[in-house]
């Protein structure tokens, strides 16, 4: 189930007959459906929408680079942290994705594409520490030797900064890297950008993160979403390095990606490259992610849930009359 992606349990032959009859009787193996399949222009990115058993869908992406293939996953069906230039949260949130349904998003893309895939970001739609349970053990059976066997150090997670949820995953024993979600270097203008910093401001997270490169011996990577007159100034990069000063970290500066939705607008190349310097000049490691998949709106920020059925339309309104909406933390 976990390395040979049987369809059914009559496919495991080294079982006995009478066993394999009664496992068909009492369980089912779920498996996603592939709905769409989007390859990108130079070919590296690969998008999927698979539909789930009730209805509802996700998207995923496979990532072709020259170290080898990553698949990023989606935990949620839509998301609820309404992050201002994200594309993941503007339909709400609907649900949680069970460990095997993030699973299987591995397992169809490498069914798809053949694909050897050896390391995972969990970075898709929705809010990994918002869905934790679910998310550690599909990490723990993705990693184990009955399932792929990736490394745990091949395994990138990304949170906008749940603080509780950050002890809880460096208490894990997993010690996966670490990606936050920061695009601000104050809390006024962090409040704007990530709602859910209105519930855990900066110092809360900065201190998390410490404390969790403490406890799993990594280095944490800040995320931040480089938007045209917002958060692209040279003051604003100074206040950068003053927040990390001290911890363990690096940097990856990202040019916001296109969401008509949103409306925000990516600085030019020499702004983008005057924010990196002021980092470098302090010491603090920095890089700009390469651009991959945007043609194909398969980029960070991009993703978003789309319905495929009127069943998964009718599920979005019934979890968004009980729910605090997709503004989860406003």
């Amino acid at each position: 189930m976990f390395q040979k992606d049987v369809a059914s349990f009559d496919d495991m032959s080294n079982l006995p007959a009478s066993l394999r009859t009664d496992l068909d009787r009492q369980y089912t193996l779920g498996r996603l459906r592939q709905i769409k399949r989007l390859v990108s222009n130079e070919g590296e990115t690969e998008k999927y929408l698979f539909g789930l058993s009730d209805g509802n869908t996700v998207e995923s992406v496979l990532m072709r680079h020259d170290y080898g293939s990553s698949a990023c996953v989606s935990t949620q069906v839509g998301c609820r942290m309404g992050c201002v230039f994200c594309a993941s949260s503007l339909g709400g949130w609907v649900r949680n994705l069970t460990p095997g349904e993030i699973y299987d998003q591995v397992l169809a893309i490498r069914r798809s594409t053949g694909a050897d895939v050896q390391r995972v970001v969990i970075m898709g739609t929705g809010e990994p520490l918002d869905n934790l349970d679910h998310t550690l053990v599909f990490i723990r059976n993705i990693t184990a030797d009955y399932g792929l066997g990736i490394s745990t150090r091949r395994i990138t997670l990304s949170t906008c900064g749940l603080v509780p949820e950050i002890g809880r995953l460096a208490n894990s024993g997993l010690g996966v890297t670490l990606a936050v979600s920061l695009h601000a270097p104050n809390d006024d203008l962090r409040n704007r950008i990530v709602p859910v910093n209105r519930r855990y401001p900066l110092a809360q997270l900065i201190r998390a993160c410490g404390e969790y490169t403490l406890r799993t011996g990594r280095r944490v990577t800040f995320e931040y979403a480089l938007i045209q007159g917002l958060n692209d100034a040279p003051g604003q990069a100074n206040a950068l390095t003053e927040l990390l000063r001290g911890l363990n970290c690096h940097v990856n500066l990202i040019p916001v990606n296109y969401v008509p939705e949103r409306g925000s607008t990516p600085p030019d190349p020499v702004t983008v490259r005057r924010f990196q310097e002021v980092l470098e000049l302090k010491g603090i490691p920095v890089t700009v992610r390469r651009e991959m998949g945007a043609d194909i709106n398969a980029a960070c920020g991009q993703l978003r849930t789309v319905a495929s059925s009127q069943r998964a339309a009718s599920s979005r309104h019934r979890h968004h009359r009980h729910s605090r909406g997709s503004e989860w933390y406003r």
